[in-house]
């Protein structure tokens, strides 16, 4: 197993987590514990981050992709940027958000999503008219809205470790995901309704235990089309993630 931090794993999923490392290729795992091994993100103390929240709470978990390819940015939460603390400005969405392309066409979406804005006009312009006074304010306070609608964020390759190794990542996470969900539905979890966002979660279909949850598949939000998919839409609408609890 690799050498990694584990603490902030809710107890709840440490033996799910633990089981799904052990199904790993330990070589892999090995390359990513030596001291020579290129340095990833989002490293050894965050890259379990998004199984902070219990599983008794958890309803749905939300694959995106790979971590941020930058370490201010990547946290071990899928689409949140630690980078992003203001989520507006005078002039609309902050520039932050706006250099976080996933996050910024996500945030584009929920606000169409929610009827604050129209299908013709995203404008900078047009979400800086915005009356925002209910709305949440943080990159921080997102993370917690998602995790409030009961939404793990993780994502489909855990580690980023170059663009040119994505699949290569990916690859060798694919047995811990295909571990991790075969161990929650023999143990009765087959409720929790999974999210897959773009071609790397979209191949989570062929595992055999993915049948037997609910599922969602989408676009990933780098895509444009992710703002104005009606099938996104209307499954994200049922969250309101933008207001304040």
């Amino acid at each position: 197993m690799i050498d990694l931090n584990l603490r902030p794993v809710h107890e709840s999923w440490l033996p799910f987590v633990k089981a799904a490392l052990n199904a790993m290729d330990p070589d892999y795992q090995f390359m990513l514990a030596s001291p020579e091994s290129p340095a990833w993100l989002p490293g050894p103390d965050h890259i379990f981050n998004a199984f902070s929240l219990p599983l008794s709470q958890t309803n749905f978990i939300l694959f995106g992709e790979s971590p941020y390819p930058r370490a201010a940015s990547a946290n071990g939460y899928a689409f949140i940027d630690n980078q992003v603390e203001q989520l507006w400005s005078n002039n609309g969405l902050s520039k932050t958000v706006n250099r976080a392309t996933s996050l910024r066409n996500l945030m584009k979406m929920l606000l169409l999503t929610d009827g604050y804005l129209s299908e013709d006009n995203l404008s900078q312009e047009a979400i800086a008219s915005l009356d925002k006074q209910a709305f949440i304010e943080t990159g921080s306070d997102l993370k917690d809205r998602f995790q409030d609608a009961g939404i793990l964020l993780l994502n489909a390759t855990l580690v980023f470790s170059g663009k040119s190794r994505v699949r290569f990542d990916a690859k060798h996470w694919e047995p811990f995901v295909e571990s991790l969900l075969k161990q929650l539905a023999d143990a009765g979890y087959s409720h929790i309704h999974l999210i897959l966002l773009g071609a790397i979660a979209k191949t989570f279909d062929k595992f055999p235990s993915a049948s037997q949850f609910p599922r969602f598949t989408a676009e990933h939000p780098y895509n444009l089309s992710f703002i104005t998919n009606p099938e996104v839409q209307s499954f994200f609408r049922q969250f309101k993630l933008l207001k304040r609890a």
